[in-house]
């Protein structure tokens, strides 16, 4: 079932332009959520902003936002307006600021993806052009928009007869994966050791399916619950124990071919 309009607005490219809504493409609202309570009382608690150094209560309209500047606890004070100022001018325009082609974006500034629609079948036209001239540059748009109380950098992705939105990450959000992967020794590996896990990989790859990232933990807290409910015995989980860690592989090329021939007995069975 498609969710509610989550944003509405207009596609903009130079003075083509077209009106659109757009819906998160994922969701949490399956998700096992928990309230806190007083344990004494079963009712809930409630979070409030309180002076770090009184101890009391901070009124909503006493609260602002304040930059530290020294480690002695000193603030800048930043007034909405000028938090504001900075803001882009229309919240409503999706206008498209540039096109990069489509596989030079790194996958780590993907962040959240949505789904965006034409709303009016008058724009439909207008739409689909800007979707299959995308497609057929093989380029994806950049832009901004506000979302989630913040100005972001949005990249639009040509799929099917519909266009994805992706928020993507500040750039100082994003580590440099050479400080990370540049210490690893780049030395070649053994043919045979590649022939075999080759070998090894071949022999599990399936069609991919939702199932396969589906969540156990979930569906066990769900179990736990529902016999709460029904206040019958919980049911049994799972255990594993305390430190318990793999033991040492001592010789890769023993474990590969152990590895495929489990493989090959799998397959037979």
């Amino acid at each position: 079932m498609a969710s509610h309009t989550f944003w509405k607005g207009y596609l903009k490219l130079s003075l083509v332009t077209c009106p659109v809504t757009m819906r998160p493409a994922t969701s949490e609202a399956d998700k096992v959520r928990f309230h806190v309570l007083n344990a004494k009382t079963g009712n809930r608690v409630i979070s409030r902003y309180v002076d770090a150094e009184t101890g009391k209560p901070v009124d909503e309209d006493d609260e602002v936002k304040g930059y530290p500047v020294d480690e002695d606890g000193k603030h800048v004070l930043l007034e909405g307006e000028e938090i504001e100022a900075v803001a882009l001018e229309s919240t409503h325009t999706l206008d498209i600021d540039m096109f990069v082609p489509s596989d030079s974006a790194p996958w780590v500034y993907y962040d959240k993806p949505h789904y965006l629609v034409p709303s009016d079948p008058v724009g439909e036209e207008a739409f689909a052009v800007i979707r299959e001239a995308m497609a057929s540059t093989g380029t994806v748009g950049i832009s901004r928009l506000v979302l989630y109380r913040r100005e972001r950098a949005v990249l639009l992705e040509p799929r099917g007869k519909g266009i994805v939105l992706w928020t993507l990450r500040y750039g100082d959000e994003v580590r440099p994966e050479k400080d990370y992967f540049g210490k690893i020794d780049s030395d070649k590996v053994e043919p045979e050791s590649m022939k075999l896990v080759k070998e090894l990989i071949d022999k599990k790859t399936v069609p991919w399916d939702p199932d396969m990232v589906s969540d156990p933990v979930q569906e066990k807290l769900l179990d736990i619950i529902s016999a709460k409910k029904k206040k019958r015995e919980r049911p049994a989980t799972a255990k594993t124990k305390a430190g318990e860690k793999p033991s040492n592989v001592v010789n890769i090329m023993d474990a590969l071919r152990k590895s495929v021939a489990s493989e090959k007995r799998s397959k037979a069975r």
